[in-house]
């Protein structure tokens, strides 16, 4: 037994040590954020824009579905920088909602065909090595910036040309109920890595200037990242680990407590020891031995028994001499039924030997006076 414990002792030893190692050994990878999210250091992640317009008009991440957008409020600009999510029609339909209320949405997408029902249109004579394109806004200023996109933008009656160049319209204004739509084709002046190369800056200042809205929300629903985050992402892995093994050395030092997981068996001398199992062997003796008289006489000496507990009844008396106790209390059966029972009972006792049809039917009887004093 010794033993065995020192055993479980270095069991537990060498888990800790294992645990310590894994713990200060343990270098976590480096995260991988998608493209143009809002919370994304990385290159081509929109943070940096995201963190300067939080302290200079208080920006707001959206990550719910765009039915719950406030409609009820106006002056507020939705931005969505190259959504990876179209929206299906009844979706379309609550941002439509929501700009004709008042409010503005600026999307910025390599190619926003089907959204908002924007066209767009293939450049004819595309240069892949040559990105850079001079920019042109409303009031003829050009800009230097880079375009990666190989579509420009169909305008229609009512459209405002905010920005275009050589290839065609590159961002456009479009009025929707009280509210405004405007759209551009260069979703990558927005990424941390290019927002302060060329121009991109100022265009993207000036985007935002159209809408004049003091309230900005940055769209990630459309990105696929919603509100919702199960247990195993909030923690680290190294912490999940730990508490894994924190929960065998738990079980392991229970085990070596004696505890013991599973169901309790009673063990069966108990059960013998409290049950009838020694009345029943009993009385299959008697009944393989055909003892019956014997049998019957512990029987009518035990209700004589429960007659003196129950009833009062005292147990010295004869059963010859019950008949007036038993016309009191033994509810159910007339004084003459009374008298046949004793008189029957008293001429079986006296017999020597009885027979087991005697013994079956004088035993019920005296079961049915056991009930009738258990029960009274």
């Amino acid at each position: 037994m010794k033993k065995a414990r020192q055993g479980w002792v270095w069991l537990a030893v060498l888990l800790v040590i294992f645990v310590a190692i894994s713990y200060f050994s343990y270098t976590p990878k480096p995260q991988l954020y998608p493209n143009y999210v809002s919370d994304s250091p990385s290159p081509t992640g929109v943070k940096g824009l995201y963190t300067y317009l939080n302290k200079e008009r208080k920006a707001k991440r959206w990550s719910h579905t765009p039915d719950l957008l406030p409609r009820g409020q106006a002056n507020q600009l939705l931005m969505m920088v190259e959504p990876s999510i179209i929206p299906d029609e009844k979706q379309m339909k609550a941002y439509m909602d929501f700009v004709a209320a008042g409010n503005t949405i600026l999307l910025l997408k390599n190619n926003p065909k089907g959204m908002f029902d924007f066209k767009t249109a293939p450049i004819a004579d595309v240069d892949d090595e040559n990105t850079v394109m001079k920019v042109v806004d409303q009031n003829k200023k050009a800009y230097k910036a880079e375009i990666r996109s190989d579509f420009r933008l169909e305008t229609r009656q009512g459209d405002i040309v905010l920005l275009h160049d050589q290839a065609g319209t590159v961002a456009l204004k479009r009025n929707v109920g009280k509210g405004q739509l405007i759209v551009s084709v260069a979703p990558e002046w927005l990424t941390n890595g290019n927002i302060l190369a060329k121009d991109h800056l100022s265009l993207v200042i000036s985007l935002l200037n159209e809408s004049g809205e003091p309230s900005i929300l940055f769209d990630e629903y459309l990105h696929g990242t919603e509100d919702a985050s199960s247990t195993l992402t909030v923690y680290p892995k190294w912490f999940i680990l730990l508490i894994l093994q924190g929960i065998i050395l738990a079980i392991l030092w229970l085990w070596l407590q004696g505890k013991r997981f599973g169901p309790i068996f009673v063990p069966r001398e108990d059960s013998v020891r409290f049950s009838d199992e020694g009345i029943r062997a009993l009385s299959a003796w008697y009944l393989r031995g055909r003892r019956y008289h014997d049998s019957l006489l512990i029987q009518a000496d035990y209700v004589k028994l429960l007659l003196q507990e129950h009833w009062q009844i005292p147990y010295s008396r004869e059963w010859q001499n019950l008949s007036d106790f038993l016309e009191r209390k033994w509810q159910g059966m007339k004084p003459t039924e009374i008298h046949s029972f004793l008189k029957g009972l008293v001429a079986v006792l006296e017999k020597e030997k009885i027979s087991k049809q005697e013994y079956l039917l004088w035993s019920r009887k005296l079961d049915q006076l056991q009930k009738e004093v258990e029960q009274g």
